[in-house]
């Protein structure tokens, strides 16, 4: 038995949240757990998960403890509790691997593949000089990029604000060619109706897929939506649980799974999540805007997920303004990315080493980091 000793929680920019779990013979493990723009909700849930379940506890029954949090609560699902069990998964895998001299992909089945393809963000979030930022990442090696299709968009928008998406999107076609991947994020901004006519204006330009056409609680429009195109739809990162996205598996409209590995209750929730959309010929790129731990969770399970074709990645995004992901690494080549991938990294546990000294320094920062609130012409709240 390997008890559960200890944990400390550390709230660092630009806005993460990380969890360090220690156990009776010293071993520690690290966790990613946190919703952007809600990290002092996330670290209470946590607590007490640890406080109620975990301390005390084995280490290595991850799985128990997995059901244990999710089902000890009568009340259960939704972004705070999963991304709080998805952190303490990651840590207590974490763990797992390194008692044993092992990645966690080895106790997973081992590896299916030795690198994965990973994409690079372009254009901010109302994008903007999307061609000369594309050439920069191809000219940098990235094989992949993504960028958000429109700015705020109103429920039922003009002909001019369709054509600027396409607008867009042409150009960063005509400025990467043909062999590189696109992928257009709608970010949940987009109402059905103009979900509908943006998807066809985008398909002449081969988007690699387009990304939460609408927000999940309407994904019962993705079939009508599908029908509009015949480009990949892509949803999945606010979907929580497997019980979540078989709605998305059943009704066949969705082509690619995107569930966050610090949302979706880590990577014992996700690799169930990833054997799922493979009975039902689903591809998978993991959601990843986060940190390093989160990045190395999502490379442990695309190692073993035979469905897995490419990954997103924050190295460098627009909300890294104070702080990036290699900064919280004693060794940041570890995601060195080459040839527009990344090697899975094979050193015990999630494969990385987390620089602590530099992350209680950053500790000590103030971070408040919150969505913005975007507001329509007439003063209504807008998608962001």
């Amino acid at each position: 038995m390997s008890e559960i000793v200890d944990y400390e929680l550390f709230e660092v920019p630009p806005r993460w949240l990380f969890l360090r779990v220690e156990t009776a013979d010293g071993t520690v493990g690290w966790g990613e757990p946190v919703v952007e723009g809600r990290s002092k909700t996330v670290r209470t849930a946590v607590e007490e998960l640890f406080d109620t379940y975990l301390l005390g506890e084995d280490a290595g029954r991850i799985e128990d403890h997995w059901q244990t949090m999710y089902r000890g609560g009568f009340y259960r699902g939704g972004p705070v509790l999963m991304s709080a069990i998805a952190g303490v998964d990651q840590a207590l895998w974490d763990i797992k691997g390194k008692q044993l001299g092992v990645p966690v992909y080895e106790l997973l089945g081992g590896a299916a593949r030795e690198r994965i393809r990973v994409y690079q963000w372009i254009g901010g979030d109302r994008p903007s000089d999307v061609a000369e930022q594309a050439r920069e990442q191809v000219d940098a090696g990235f094989t992949a990029l993504k960028m958000n299709a429109t700015e705020e968009i109103e429920r039922v928008d003009d002909p001019a604000t369709v054509d600027a998406a396409a607008t867009r999107l042409r150009e960063v076609r005509e400025a990467v060619g043909d062999e590189v991947g696109i992928g257009v994020d709608f970010h949940g901004r987009v109402s059905k109706p103009m979900a509908k006519r943006l998807v066809e204006a985008l398909e002449p330009y081969d988007p690699m897929f387009v990304e939460e056409p609408v927000l999940s609680g309407h994904n019962d429009a993705l079939p009508k939506i599908a029908e509009h195109t015949t480009t990949p739809i892509a949803t999945g990162e606010r979907m929580y649980s497997r019980w979540d996205f078989k709605e998305v598996f059943e009704d066949g409209a969705v082509d690619v799974i995107q569930p966050d590995l610090s949302h979706a209750g880590g990577i014992t929730e996700v690799k169930k999540i990833a054997a799922m959309a493979e009975a039902y010929d689903v591809a998978m790129a993991p959601h990843c805007p986060l940190g390093p731990i989160a990045l190395a969770s999502c490379l442990q399970v695309d190692a073993v997920s035979p469905n897995a074709f490419i990954q997103e990645q924050s190295l460098n995004i627009h909300y890294n303004e104070t702080s990036d992901v290699l900064d919280y690494l004693a060794d940041p080549s570890v995601f060195d990315y080459e040839d527009g991938s990344v090697q899975i990294p094979d050193a015990p546990g999630l494969g990385i080493e987390i620089d602590e000294e530099h992350v209680r320094a950053q500790a000590e920062k103030d971070v408040d980091w919150h969505n913005p609130v975007w507001r329509h012409a007439d003063g209504s709240v807008a998608e962001w």
